[in-house]
């Protein structure tokens, strides 16, 4: 009776009030319980295994770290008083392991209530560096890894609003470090500035600038000036002891990089014009090489505004690009450039043509290879051995390639070549090791390498290690995991020492926390326990849990991760909770493939449905919703008959096992999954309610493009208006729960799509109800915001759907 009432007051509140005044609230005890579980420590290891760094953090920021100062500006959010990234992740606690046993012990000297962020190894692994950010701004730190102690090595005068402000010099005895400039000029309020004269853009006929629906771009003249002074730093050399020199006077710094031998450095500044179409890593940039002691050397590249690539994901620049050091030589630059204009649309035999060249980069530049398709990096090995990638989205193609550096006129082999949805066929990926310099290069000896997979099957996860001559192409299995079959997950992480056969690994079942250990695969059953962190959510643990398969009306196959109620009892019929996310394929073999498994952990992190199997609800978690365009037909082509028949299958398939009422399913994601929870509601009648959060619902708002849709409106209106569910309001009369963060950064997802939509429902008489949470992103941080947005979820399911009053219920009471 209770219950009955606390709905009836819900509903009530629901649909009595066009606006409420509430407070942030908690979810149910046993929702709660789950949220509020403790963070296992996040591990940071050295190259060699023997030294640990321990993490430490809240799973949640709170509504008052999202309620400080921030400045949106070229697609970047700051903290203008800490010259910060605004949502930066902070770690509170740091602890130092210096063995592979034992607990990890507190590090001396750390502030009190410290705000840690930005870690960097020291190239020899001795130390590492962070910052810390305090009221005034954000100081750099370095810990002695050991020692075990910490020391703080400048004030508070950090320029960390582009990301880490520190990069080692190659000798690990100093940092090249961006300081706030002391001739920076106040920044202007924009809200009480009184405007100067309109804001302009100009289109030129004829030159075309598709892009997409980026966020926080600059807006007026007011915002370049900030965003200007925001970006602004000098850099210093600070050593180890916390002296600090001047090492360059005040520029817009985007990127610092030094040679692998340490006597270069290559600066990336960013240049105007600034633009109000594209966030600041397309605004001009150059390049420059300077020596160690910050003599000028050469100016690489100077990259105009680019505002006006040709239209598609495989479209790129004319010039260099991708310019890098090679890992394996002292002081060699490498770079891309097109050979298609960078237009996907010209056909040719090579897509990219990759090129180096010498210190002090005055001397020829060679010609290393040609990639079919777009370039995508390199692997660096020894002067005779190296590994090339490239791709192709339309094709979901990916290529891998041998080549010889030192002879550029041997012809590349293509070692591998392949769709790369197609998990099961994936031949993993290359070990690497560190050189002499302190960089990481291939793993090669005699022309053989290592490979790591994850070793996805119809049969399970089953990851390996391979042996591969690069000249023969032949693999040599040297181990595959086979915990699968005692009902446990292996991860291989990384190699340690692959020769000797030392690896990194994790291991986890649906009960047991994930824990790393070292494992030596010449040595039978040799684990060496890391970690031993514990279950945090008792209460679940138990859960029965299995992937399920099962087919599509068109015969394509599916999965989804299935959890029963923790109280569950044979033959009852529950609830249900539905959650996905679409993803697009060219070929229905990929898209029926699975990479779930019922031993993986059950983590229910703030975005999870899983909580709710501690509310008497069955939950289909990832369930398959591929959308397949096969040949010249795109996936979006029949997106919506492709989506309800991915909803029905999942229904079906559980309700013949037995376990649901499949009149009381609900279905919900979040931002591609919100947009396909609308559509289902509108075009289906499979659904008691929904829950969309932080989605897009109305695509004629991005119409240069959405998630994989390469056209645009006017090449495919048809689509766009289809694949709206904003365009198909009057057709939905489904309960649905909109939330949306009100400082949303995701290109297209602008809160006003969820606003539009909901006026569009309420307008047109459906059951709706929207929930803005303030201070928000794309995904939600702060803990005052996660518990409330479990309990409206909460409170919505129990209304709607385990407490659905049928219609024959209704006719009854008439």
């Amino acid at each position: 009776m209770k219950s009955l009432l606390t709905c009836c007051l819900f509903l009530f509140v629901i649909l009595g009030f066009s606006q409420e005044n509430l407070t942030y609230q908690k979810p149910h005890k046993n929702i709660l319980e789950l949220a509020e579980a403790p963070l296992a420590p996040s591990i940071r290891m050295d190259s060699n295994g023997e030294n640990i760094v321990f993490l430490y953090r809240s799973a949640y920021k709170t509504i008052e770290e999202l309620s400080e100062t921030e400045m949106r500006l070229g697609g970047l959010r700051i903290n203008p008083v800490t010259n910060i990234g605004s949502r930066t992740t902070y770690y509170n606690n740091i602890e130092v392991r210096n063995d592979k046993k034992g607990n990890p012990k507190a590090v001396a000297g750390l502030p009190k209530s410290g705000r840690y962020a930005n870690f960097s190894w020291s190239p020899n692994q001795k130390h590492m560096t962070f910052t810390n950010t305090v009221s005034t701004g954000a100081e750099l730190w370095v810990l002695d890894i050991v020692k075990g102690s910490a020391k703080k090595l400048t004030a508070p005068n950090l320029n960390a609003n582009m990301g880490n402000p520190a990069v080692w010099f190659k000798n690990s005895e100093a940092l090249l470090v961006k300081m706030l400039s002391e001739n920076r000029k106040p920044l202007i309020n924009t809200k009480e500035a009184v405007p100067t004269g309109p804001t302009v853009s100009v289109s030129e006929a004829g030159v075309k600038a598709q892009n997409r629906t980026y966020q926080d771009l600059l807006k007026n003249p007011n915002d370049e000036h900030n965003f200007e002074q925001l970006a602004q730093s000098e850099l210093y050399k600070v050593s180890l002891d916390g002296s600090a020199s001047l090492w360059k006077s005040v520029d817009m710094f985007r990127g610092l990089s030094f040679s692998p031998d340490g006597n270069y450095l290559m600066i990336t500044t960013i240049n105007k014009p600034f633009s109000y179409l594209v966030p600041y890593y397309r605004f001009p940039s150059e390049t420059t090489v300077y020596t160690a002691t910050g003599d000028l050397v050469k100016n690489m590249l100077q990259v105009p505004l680019i505002e006006d690539l040709p239209q598609g994901f495989m479209a790129e620049r004319t010039g260099m690009r991708d310019l890098n050091w090679r890992n394996d030589k002292p002081a060699t630059l490498y770079w891309a450039e097109v050979l298609d204009g960078g237009d996907p649309e010209n056909d040719v035999p090579f897509r990219d043509e990759v090129f180096e060249q010498d210190a002090p980069f005055t001397g020829k530049v060679t010609s290393l290879l040609k990639t079919k398709d777009r370039f995508r990096g390199i692997t660096w090995g020894t002067n005779n051995m190296a590994i090339a990638y490239d791709s192709w989205w339309n094709t979901r193609n990916a290529r891998t390639y041998t080549f010889n550096p030192s002879n550029p006129g041997q012809e590349p082999t293509v070692l591998f070549d392949r769709n790369y949805q197609d998990v099961y066929s994936n031949p993993g990926s290359f070990v690497s090791t560190k050189n002499d310099f302190n960089e990481y290069v291939l793993d090669v000896n005699n022309n053989k390498a290592y490979l790591i997979g994850d070793g996805y099957s119809d049969a399970g996860k089953f990851p390996f290690i391979d042996e591969i001559n690069l000249e023969t192409q032949k693999t040599n299995r040297l181990y595959q995991s086979k915990l699968t079959n005692e009902d446990k997950v292996e991860s291989i992480s990384s190699a340690i020492d692959a020769k000797d056969g030392t690896f990194l690994v994790r291991i986890e079942s649906k009960n047991e926390f994930p824990n790393y250990y070292i494992r030596n695969i010449k040595k039978k059953n040799s684990l060496t326990a890391l970690t031993t962190f514990d279950n945090p959510f008792k209460s679940i643990q138990n859960v029965k849990k299995e992937v399920i398969t099962y087919k599509r009306d068109d015969g394509l196959d599916l999965s989804g991760t299935l959890y029963l109620p923790t109280d569950y009892e044979k033959g009852k019929k529950y609830p249900m909770i539905l959650w996905a996310y679409p993803r697009e394929f060219k070929d229905k073999s990929s898209a029926s493939q699975n990479t779930s498994s019922s031993n993986e952990f059950t983590y229910p992190y703030y975005g999870s449905p899983i909580y709710w199997v501690s509310r008497g609800y069955v939950v289909l978690d990832d369930a398959a919703f591929p959308i397949i365009g096969e040949g010249d037909e795109q996936p979006n082509d029949t997106f919506i008959k492709q989506l309800v028949g991915n909803g029905k299958a999942a229904i079906d398939a559980v309700d013949a096992l037995g376990y649901i009422d499949r009149d009381r399913v609900a279905v919900g994601g979040h931002s591609y999954g919100a947009f396909m929870t609308a559509n289902l509601l509108a075009h289906s009648d499979l659904f008691a309610a929904g829950i969309a959060r932080s989605g897009a619902y109305n695509r004629t708002l991005t119409p240069f493009g959405f998630q994989s849709e390469e056209r645009n409106y006017w090449e495919a209106p048809e689509v766009y208006n289809t694949m709206s569910p904003f365009m198909h309001a009057h057709t939905m009369k489904t309960p649905l729960l909109l939330i949306h963060g009100q400082a949303d950064n995701n290109s297209g997802t602008y809160p006003l799509q969820s606003e539009r939509y909901f006026n569009a429902l309420k307008g047109l008489g459906a059951p709706v109800r929207l929930v803005m949470l303030p201070r928000e992103s794309h995904g939600y941080s702060a803990e005052e915001s996660i518990l409330h947005m479990l309990w409206e979820q909460d409170e919505w399911l129990e209304t709607y759907v385990k407490n659905k009053v049928k219609e024959t219920d209704t006719s009854s009471k008439n």
